[in-house]
């Protein structure tokens, strides 16, 4: 069977940063460790006057389109995913190829566009989409062109409001993809859940703890689901494994629930025993109450070994990196953690062709999808090629009185004026709105 999968991956960041500790702590009068240490942040990434969903979207896909010498025809799909829309009719997937006609001979009006919402894990909804539409051989030869873009912002006050960011990934699904292939067994975990929600409104309306334990949840589901349609996984099956990051403190604790599953009954957890023990077992015990404790204490011993935390150092830690820069990008917050991984390994110089990813996205609502991918030969060339580290690297650095123009600027119950901080080059930008109150785009030379 011919492999479909990620042929190529370029990402946009909004081009403005606040730091964290340095700027964001001291203004909230916090300790800076809150955010470091604790969610696992340093900045956190924001679109300047001129940038939108749409424009991060388009400028991340005409990258990957000048890079892999496409035209439109090439292109049979345009899906979009976001949670981020200003429009309940209209995608932004035709706001994307309108911008794209500008600069490209050729049209899209051939390919079918769409908009996937089901939280943060719509873009790899969207990635599901396009692998089902080749294989059933409705592509007529050509590749889907897949994007999560999002500005994710809490309103001022908020507990998540240190966790914003923007951002947009694009994604190129083929048959022999260069970066990936996709695996045919998937495992969900969904139960109709009020985590996270927004109820005809910017701004989220979040239960912290209840979506942390949400999260988890959904994700113990899938990985269970998986494995009964897969194999019994193995903390030594993967090369990384790219959890759905809204801050890198949560992924800690998804990383320590997936390792405790994966070396039961293996002999990871025969050589702990005699150390901390063998893992609880529900049968053991009289009531769930004293169980779900006993997991705790079992737990927090699991993760001070020095099996645990190598492991987590070698196979989740390295999807972190650019996370930890840009912070939330919802729906392309997985594709974020793939990129980091990958981006790592090349910059040591790992072999990684063959080696599988275990991805594991999440949507608040709530869903959890986990699939297997084999990386192909073609990867490093591909993550080279992405001006990725250029980009943040020259971000411009807000203080917080701008932080909150910034804040102010994008948010769509307020009409603000702004003056931009950077100057675009060879990009789209959103200039206004036209008589229908859509919004309008040119690109900028």
């Amino acid at each position: 069977m011919t492999a479909v999968g990620i042929d190529a991956i370029e990402i946009w960041t909004g081009k403005l940063q606040l730091d964290l500790p340095g700027t964001f702590a001291p203004a909230k009068g916090e300790d800076p460790g809150k955010y470091t240490k604790g969610l696992g942040l340093e900045t956190s990434s924001f679109p300047d006057a001129y940038e939108d969903i749409v424009t991060m979207g388009a400028n991340a896909a005409k990258r990957l389109i000048d890079r892999k010498g496409l035209d439109p025809q090439d292109i049979g799909r345009i899906d979009v995913a976001t949670e981020s829309a200003f429009d309940n009719s209209k995608p932004v997937s035709t706001y994307i190829a309108g911008c794209l006609e500008q600069v490209y001979d050729g049209d899209f009006h051939h390919a079918n566009k769409g908009e996937r919402k089901f939280a943060c894990l719509a873009g790899t909804q969207a990635i599901d989409d396009a692998y089902n539409w080749i294989r059933a051989g409705r592509n007529r030869g050509r590749a889907a062109l897949v994007i999560a873009t999002d500005t994710a912002l809490y309103a001022r006050g908020d507990p998540g409001e240190a966790t914003q960011g923007a951002g947009a990934v694009a994604m190129l699904i083929t048959e022999e993809p260069s970066v990936v292939e996709l695996s045919t067994e998937q495992g969900y975990g969904s139960a109709d859940e009020t985590d996270f929600l927004k109820p005809n409104q910017q701004f989220p309306s979040v239960d912290g703890k209840r979506s942390m334990q949400v999260y988890l949840a959904r994700m113990r589901e899938a990985l269970t689901d998986f494995e009964s349609v897969a194999w019994d996984t193995h903390p030594d099956d993967f090369a990384y494994i790219p959890f759905h990051t809204p801050f890198p403190g949560m992924v800690r604790k998804a990383g320590l629930l997936g390792y405790r599953h994966m070396i039961r009954d293996t002999e990871i957890e025969d050589a702990l025993e005699g150390r901390i023990g063998r893992q609880p077992r529900e049968e053991e015990y009289d009531d769930r109450e004293a169980y779900e404790e006993a997991i705790r204490g079992y737990m927090d011993d699991l993760k001070e070994t020095e099996e645990y935390r190598s492991w987590y150092a070698d196979t989740i830690d390295p999807t972190l990196d650019i996370s930890r820069r840009v912070g939330n990008w919802y729906t392309g917050s997985v594709h974020l953690a793939r990129t980091s991984a990958l981006r790592r390994a090349a910059e040591n110089d790992l072999d990684l062709a063959g080696k599988k990813l275990l991805v594991a996205s999440y949507g608040s609502g709530a869903q959890a999808e986990i699939h297997a991918e084999t990386v192909m030969d073609g990867w490093r060339e591909e993550i080279e090629a992405a001006n990725i580290e250029d980009q943040l690297q020259r971000r411009y650095d807000l203080s917080y009185d701008e932080y909150e123009g910034v804040h102010d600027r994008h948010n769509h119950d307020m009409d603000v004026e702004m003056e931009e901080f950077t100057q675009p080059e060879g990009e789209f930008v959103f200039t206004g709105w036209g008589r229908m109150s859509e919004r309008k785009y040119d690109y900028v030379e």
